[in-house]
């Protein structure tokens, strides 16, 4: 059936043609957006912007890093702030967050340079989890959002169990091959920068600014950083640009889905308030909500607050597994990971972090009921 034209559909048709795979979301996205009504058009086109312009400066923040990191961060170098055994590196990983603080949207692309670098996977996914959760940003705004329900208990059993899940991750990861967690042109610059890789020590000697052999080839800019004023700054720039438009494709199609969602949550708000008082379904529930909403990790305990059915349990699987897994985050993650493992780790996060939550409600029954 012929799709009618429309000025929408026109222009996400013409960016779904140039987009390559992630250009057949774009291009469903088309469809929509020309069989839908106008008002509905116009509900969708808010939230999508509202989203879009919320975590767009966090990936833009995200990809400068990346591209600085790219140019003036030498292979391996994060094995040199890291401690050499497993488990204490995993867990100096997970708390990078509160001296590097950054929202999951900018984790990413920072997170995709430093695997390129040579940083190990387990690491690199301790941090990519943590980093949203473990910082003083979302601690603050999670104590400001919880003003007399608690805050200082439900602020550390955020911070706490955003930890722990992000160190299972990282120490479970650390077990895994790398190809079977990465994307192959991920893997294959992982390898070439691995620490373990005996590299001749002439090489790129003869000039300082080209100890990252990635920031000559891969920015294509020659040997010309040190004859062009501010040359390697440029090489940085370009960098971020060429990560800014990769990652975000990826964040715009999650965007869309999430937009999609939240204009028409309403219908269900009867159904979700009646698993509130379910002990089992409530954290679930939220879970799901989370993963639609795709809210940034520095807000989404202003939106958590205010959900009065549901108890504290079922609130605190909300704020940790919405940062980790959403639907923005799936197609993010998508420039780093493998599909397959994507959904491992998804599955993994919402049945580990549910548990939890039932578990740690429990106890603080248990703690409430003492005289």
């Amino acid at each position: 059936m012929r799709i009618p034209s429309c000025g929408a559909g026109a222009v996400l048709r013409w960016t779904g043609a140039r987009c390559g795979k992630p250009g057949i979301y774009i291009r469903w996205m088309a469809r929509f957006a020309c069989r839908v009504s106008f008002d509905s058009r116009q509900d969708f086109a808010l939230a999508f912007l509202s989203i879009l312009f919320e975590g767009a400066p966090f990936i833009l923040l995200g990809t400068l890093i990346s591209g600085f990191i790219d140019v003036y961060l030498p292979s391996g170098a994060m094995d040199r702030f890291l401690p050499r055994r497993r488990v204490p590196a995993v867990l100096v990983a997970g708390l990078l967050g509160a001296v590097f603080p950054v929202c999951e949207c900018a984790v990413v692309p920072v997170i995709r340079r430093l695997v390129r670098k040579g940083l190990p996977v387990s690491c690199a996914l301790t941090y990519m989890l943590a980093a949203p959760i473990v910082n003083p940003v979302t601690a603050l705004s999670t104590w400001k959002a919880f003003q007399g329900q608690y805050p200082e208990w439900m602020t550390a059993s955020r911070l706490l169990l955003g930890f722990l899940m992000a160190v299972a991750v990282g120490l479970v990861a650390s077990r895994l091959p790398a190809a079977s967690m990465l994307k192959p042109k991920v893997l294959d610059r992982h390898d070439d920068a691995a620490p373990s890789d005996v590299r001749d020590p002439q090489d790129h000697a003869h000039d300082p600014a080209h100890r990252d052999e990635t920031c000559c080839h891969e920015a294509g800019c020659g040997h010309a950083h040190d004859e062009v004023p501010g040359g390697r700054m440029v090489a940085a720039f370009r960098s971020a640009m060429r990560d800014f438009i990769d990652v975000g494709v990826y964040f715009a199609i999650g965007v869309s889905i999430t937009a999609l969602f939240n204009t028409g949550i309403a219908p269900g708000a009867e159904w979700l308030d009646g698993l509130a008082g379910d002990r089992f379904l409530a954290p679930m529930a939220l879970m799901v909500l989370a993963f639609i909403l795709s809210l940034c990790s520095t807000s989404d305990a202003f939106i958590a607050a205010t959900l009065d059915k549901f108890a504290w349990s079922a609130k605190l699987a909300f704020l940790t597994f919405g940062p980790m897994m959403d639907v923005k985050l799936v197609f993010l993650y998508q420039s780093v990971l493998r599909r397959r493992f994507i959904l491992i780790l998804a599955a993994g996060l919402f049945a580990a972090i549910g548990s939890v939550a039932i578990v740690w409600q429990q106890l603080w029954s248990n703690l409430s009921s003492m005289p």
